[in-house]
């Protein structure tokens, strides 16, 4: 089906395209002919930091940003929903237009900024979701909270979403919000990620649960930044590490007529990109944090490529864009295969 949408929804202004794609979803859920998007995934148990995912395929974070279409989403196939970025408040984020396909590499450039109804506006949403499943939440800070308090932004997030949560992801990495992957500096990190450990045992202890922290990288990091993060993340005991978040590297996509707008690439190009951070912190880590690979997924194969690369699970978003919601069980699938050999 989604094989006939996809011209209609490429003539449109990509986010409009976005938030109409979202839509459609939502009313094929409510409507029962969520069948027709796609066919559901046989199970794939697995379990990676202390949770059970029916498989290890999940939404990237992005792409519901609002947690507004938590079950519609999950009814597509994945293992595991991740949504936000969510903020302590509300923001409109950068301003129109913000979004860009290139075709050509199958591939998206993205400046959204965080744009979201802010914190409690999420937590209303996913309180009203019935998905039974991992659900991860993404978390950040308001553009206008300066860096040195911008660990105040995160305590404010996780705190409000502790409860509904399966999982929090600190994202410190998206190139969209200025000055924010400066946090990932290992001295700053150090305190930063200290600060909320602290404040995740002591949530995990008020609510009677310890809910999994994990952060979400760059690929765009030197050798000797990445050596650094991996120090850290293995002194603060991080439960779980995503690479990666989107590429200011244009080097992939040169000439194309879109290269030179400002924002964050993801999709095809950033693959070998993310892959290769993932397969170095694998190496750094040496087993002790589980791994999720993000960036570049638009084939099956592509997810068994993370895995091969160290990672426990994978993540995808803009290959849905270019593959539409089939790319679920064909992932699946291929890491089944991957599995069997």
């Amino acid at each position: 089906m989604y094989a006939f949408a996809r011209p209609f929804l490429f003539c449109l202004d990509a986010e409009r395209a976005h938030d109409l794609a979202l839509a459609s979803i939502e009313t094929a859920y409510r409507t029962g002919l969520n069948p027709l998007l796609a066919a559901k995934p046989k199970a794939l148990p697995t379990k990676v930091f202390g949770i059970d995912f029916d498989n290890p395929a999940g939404l990237a974070a992005g792409l519901d940003k609002n947690g507004a279409h938590v079950d519609a989403l999950a009814a597509l196939g994945f293992g595991f929903i991740e949504v936000g970025t969510t903020t302590p408040r509300p923001q409109d984020g950068n301003p129109k237009p913000r979004m860009f396909r290139l075709p050509a590499h199958e591939a998206v450039i993205n400046r959204l900024g965080f744009n979201n109804g802010g914190v409690d506006a999420l937590v209303r949403n996913v309180e009203r979701a019935t998905f039974s499943g991992p659900l991860g939440i993404n978390i950040g800070k308001n553009k206008d909270t300066p860096n040195e308090r911008a660990v105040d932004d995160y305590l404010f997030c996780l705190e409000r979403v502790y409860a509904r949560a399966s999982y929090v992801t600190v994202n410190i990495s998206s190139p969209n919000t200025q000055g924010l992957r400066d946090l990932q500096e290992e001295e700053t990190l150090k305190r930063f990620l200290g600060t909320l450990r602290e404040a995740q045992e002591r949530l995990g202890a008020k609510h009677g649960a310890r809910k999994p922290m994990l952060l979400k990288i760059a690929p765009d990091l030197s050798d000797t930044e990445l050596d650094a993060i991996a120090e850290v993340l293995l002194a603060t005991r991080i439960d779980g590490l995503i690479c990666t978040n989107t590429t200011i590297d244009r080097t992939s996509i040169a000439g194309d007529r879109h290269a030179g707008e400002a924002g964050g690439l993801s999709g095809k190009p950033v693959f070998e990109k993310s892959t290769a951070v993932l397969r170095g912190m694998a190496q750094r880590l040496g087993g002790k944090v589980p791994l999720v690979g993000v960036g570049g997924i638009v084939r099956g194969k592509d997810a068994a490529a993370k895995f091969d690369a160290g990672a426990s699970l994978v993540q995808f978003y803009t290959g849905l864009v270019y593959r539409g919601p089939a790319l679920v069980a064909e992932c699946v699938d291929a890491l089944r295969e991957r599995a069997r050999a």
